[in-house]
């Protein structure tokens, strides 16, 4: 029979040690398990760091499979505020939409749209016509509910706006790259 106490002292510095790094391992188990389904670090993307946009895929991004996209503008991006938006895909997304299903927030309030999101699915963008223009320097999500995962893959949506001012120009805000994988 093998004597576990004259293997292992349980010194008081030795029960230390294993407390703060069993610590360590409980803390960065959330981390590890999200970084697949968030912008995460890129380094080559051909985008500008300023231009990446973060995102939160809420059910992890698995290919084919269904997915909620919480795509976020920071108010840093948003500086002529907006009253439409338009989201381009690139042509090898072979993902699904339910535009009945999308939704713009600001700060945790659903905003109306004026009538329903149009999908160009020929020319690959979608138009979100917002009832009420959303002021300058707000933070947004917007939200893209069952949406069916195209293949493993990189795909940048580009976001654009409408500003919401008396002159509709519409700006360049910044690139999602969404990574669907495992």
């Amino acid at each position: 029979m093998i004597n576990f106490q004259k293997k292992f002292k349980l010194s008081p510095q030795w029960l230390l040690t294993l407390l703060a790094v069993s610590g360590c391992l409980i803390a960065a188990a959330p981390t590890l398990t999200l970084a697949g389904s968030n912008s995460g670090l890129t380094i080559f993307s051909g985008v500008e760091r300023k231009d990446i946009l973060d995102y939160y895929l809420q059910y992890g991004g698995a290919p084919y499979q269904r997915d909620r996209y919480k795509l976020y503008i920071s108010s840093k991006q948003l500086t002529q505020g907006a009253s439409k938006f338009y989201i381009s895909y690139p042509a090898n997304f072979d993902g699904q939409f339910k535009t009945e299903q999308i939704e713009v927030r600001v700060k945790d309030k659903v905003i109306p749209l004026k009538n329903p999101v149009i999908w160009d699915k020929e020319s690959r963008f979608l138009e979100i016509n917002l009832a009420e223009p959303i002021p300058p320097k707000s933070k947004v999500e917007i939200v893209f509910s069952n949406v069916t995962n195209p293949n493993f893959g990189t795909y940048y949506f580009v976001a654009d706006a409408m500003a919401a001012g008396d002159i509709p120009v519409r700006t360049y805000i910044g690139t999602w790259i969404i990574s669907i994988n495992r």
